[in-house]
């Protein structure tokens, strides 16, 4: 055991644990202020369900003794039973099992995006139990695990999860998007932000996060850690700056909004790439990230399909364009050892990445659709118009993200409110002692709104 590299694991686990509380607060941000604390509350959930799952047995499917490259044995490791102290290479074993089990948990939190506004959240926890089972955990297998048939068939590179974690996310939130339909006031209603600065933070901390995602996949705290970090900045900030350039083009304007999407897609083109690019190709990777996924969230209202925070077009397209770039911008002297068609190495690299791309993209979209069938036709997995229109916040959770004054609510609405208190407030009270309207409703008290919309700044 190397107590070195064993420490820089242990870091990077909790930073990308960090990610899923950023992605809460990111997706919290976006979504309308009747939806905050549900968004939030699928992330947590699947941090919750996740990591229970990864313990007991999602481990041993993702990185037991393969079976045909598809999956490995569900028993190896089931609830870790004998590995207390085993050692894994430079690190113990269950120092991996930790680190990964936040890589799964990620995963499945980034769906999130694309169903917001409208899913059970009972239903989502099932999901995530079942996705993480069919899905998340055989295909972290065939890109990762010993014997996998991406990596050791295939052979095509995949350092940090363009494959396993953003196209496979990316394609399960597309299916769940058709599942699940259009929200009942798409194309018609305000679906922008509710919380930009919300956004912002969000997205700091996914940056931030994103050191141990990338870094802490060499395994090592070495050379290949520094060169996945360097090529995590480089390519982050180039996708920033080429989203804005993109929006100021095509809108006049340069977004927050965009800003921290660019930060996210830049993350997400990178991490198949840390390690088989040099800085420079990972700063053009990040470029071509910012323009491409930029320009595809539109297509969604082309397509016309619901997918609400643009996981498709981050996640999917982020990570398809990253995957495959390897195969122009890999370079022998890049920790992978491997050139791409631009230096010299043909198109067989290239050809590899596409396969393993179509593969997962296939797996996921097909599978994840079928489960979504399932759970809508069984136990519900949309919620009802009514439900809707009042917000998932109150109607799963029994809560409201902000409380709004008299003063943010129209007049009308507010008199309304307050002729219902007194009407309510003399019907119970005796006539000798019944309170004025006047006095019953002094100014500016405090109401339990819950659905923001009233709030000018956010809608």
């Amino acid at each position: 055991m190397d107590t070195g590299d064993t420490a820089w694991i242990l870091i990077s686990t909790a930073l990308v644990m960090l990610m899923t509380p950023g992605l809460a607060l990111f997706y919290g941000g976006m979504v309308r202020a009747k939806s905050v604390i549900n968004m939030m509350m699928m992330c947590f959930g699947a941090l919750g369900v996740v990591s229970i799952l990864w313990i007991i047995y999602g481990y041993s499917i993702a990185y037991g003794d393969s079976q045909g490259g598809l999956l490995g044995n569900p028993g190896d490791f089931f609830g870790m039973s004998g590995m207390m102290n085993d050692i894994g290479g430079t690190i113990p074993v269950l120092v991996d099992v930790g680190f990964q089990g936040m890589f799964a948990v990620i995963t499945v939190a980034l769906i999130a995006g694309s169903i917001a506004d409208r899913a059970n959240f009972w239903t989502w926890l099932v999901f995530a139990a079942i996705w993480m089972t069919v899905v998340y955990a055989p295909v972290a297998h065939w890109v990762w695990g010993d014997g996998g048939w991406i990596i050791d068939g295939l052979e095509a590179i995949d350092f940090a999860g363009g494959t396993a974690v953003h196209i496979n996310a990316g394609a399960a939130g597309l299916a769940l998007a058709l599942v699940l339909g259009r929200r009942r006031d798409w194309g018609k209603g305000s679906h922008r932000p509710h919380n930009l600065p919300l956004v912002m933070i969000g997205a700091g901390l996914l940056w931030f996060g994103w050191f141990g995602f990338n870094g802490g996949s060499a395994y090592a705290a070495d050379a290949a850690a520094g060169v996945a970090i360097l090529n995590t900045i480089g390519a982050t900030a180039a996708a920033l700056l080429f989203w804005i350039i993109v929006e100021k083009i095509r809108d006049g304007l340069a977004t927050s909004l965009g800003a921290a999407s660019g930060v996210v897609a830049g993350l997400v083109a990178i991490t198949p790439a840390a390690g088989a690019v040099n800085p420079v190709g990972a700063i053009l990777i990040g470029a071509a990230a910012g323009v491409l996924c930029s320009l595809t969230v539109s297509l969604k209202f082309r397509l016309r399909y619901d997918d609400s925070l643009d996981v498709v077009a981050v996640h999917l397209v982020g990570g398809l364009v990253g995957t495959v770039a390897i195969g122009f911008f890999a370079t022998a002297d890049a920790p992978d050892g491997v050139n791409g068609l631009f230096f010299g190495g043909g198109v067989e690299l290239l050809g590899r990445q596409v396969v393993s791309v179509a593969a997962v993209v296939a797996f996921s979209f097909v599978v994840t659709y079928i489960i979504g069938m399932i759970l809508q036709k069984t136990i519900g997995f949309r919620v009802d118009d009514d439900h809707e229109i009042v917000g998932v916040d109150k109607v799963h959770h029994g809560e409201s993200s902000y409380e709004i004054t008299s003063d943010d609510i129209p007049s009308d609405v507010l008199a309304r409110v307050e002729n219902d208190s007194t009407a309510q407030a003399a019907a119970t009270t005796k006539p000798s002692t019944a309170s004025s309207p006047a006095s019953s409703s002094p100014a500016g008290r405090r109401i339990d709104h819950g659905d923001g919309e009233a709030n000018p700044a956010t809608t």
